[in-house]
């Protein structure tokens, strides 16, 4: 990308994904962002899971009622969880992670989708968390943020209309309500 505010206009999600494996160095490089991602008081408390096993991608897939699906036709998922008794702002900082993950994608030129997963749940209640663990074996103390799925582009997508910006909810030194 030229610059960040190309970055940002184009990078849109991604909810289909060409069959082509990524590369160690991208997944690398994904990792990187992720680990360099800002954190609370540097507490770094959050942590990632790597999948690209086709049939664990597609269990994770089934995590939630809607919105996961698209994880199986990935060729990869970072899975970012934290641990809360590390930093009481572990919502956050996973959060910020997630996103470093995606925006590094699309300077890849990879496509990316967030996927929700705390307090989402299974068509038959189940926790999504809960799933979560239970596929990846992970921890107790840790919970998952979201699942972000990532590979090559399977559709083109039109960069951000910025026609479509919202300043009407840009307030100046102090909020004004529309009357």
């Amino acid at each position: 990308m030229d610059s960040f505010g190309e970055l940002i206009k184009n990078r849109r999600s991604m909810r289909k994904f060409t069959d082509e494996e990524l590369s160690g160095e991208q997944v690398e490089q994904l990792l990187r962002a992720a680990l360099m991602s800002p954190s609370s008081k540097r507490s770094n408390g959050w942590q990632f899971v790597v999948v690209d096993d086709k049939e664990t991608l597609l269990r994770l897939s089934q995590c939630k009622e809607n919105g996961a699906t698209l994880i199986a036709g990935a060729p990869l998922a970072i899975v970012v969880l934290a641990d809360p008794a590390v930093s009481d702002v572990w919502i956050e900082d996973a959060s910020v992670a997630t996103l470093m993950i995606q925006l590094q994608a699309e300077d890849l030129g990879l496509g990316s989708c967030w996927v929700q997963v705390r307090e989402r749940f299974t068509a038959n209640g189940i926790s999504a968390n809960e799933v979560v663990h239970e596929v990846l074996d992970i921890p107790l103390q840790l919970q998952v943020l979201s699942i972000v799925a990532v590979g090559y582009k399977g559709m083109e997508r039109k960069p951000f209309d910025e026609e479509h910006l919202q300043w009407e909810k840009v307030h100046i030194n102090k909020y004004r309500s529309e009357e």
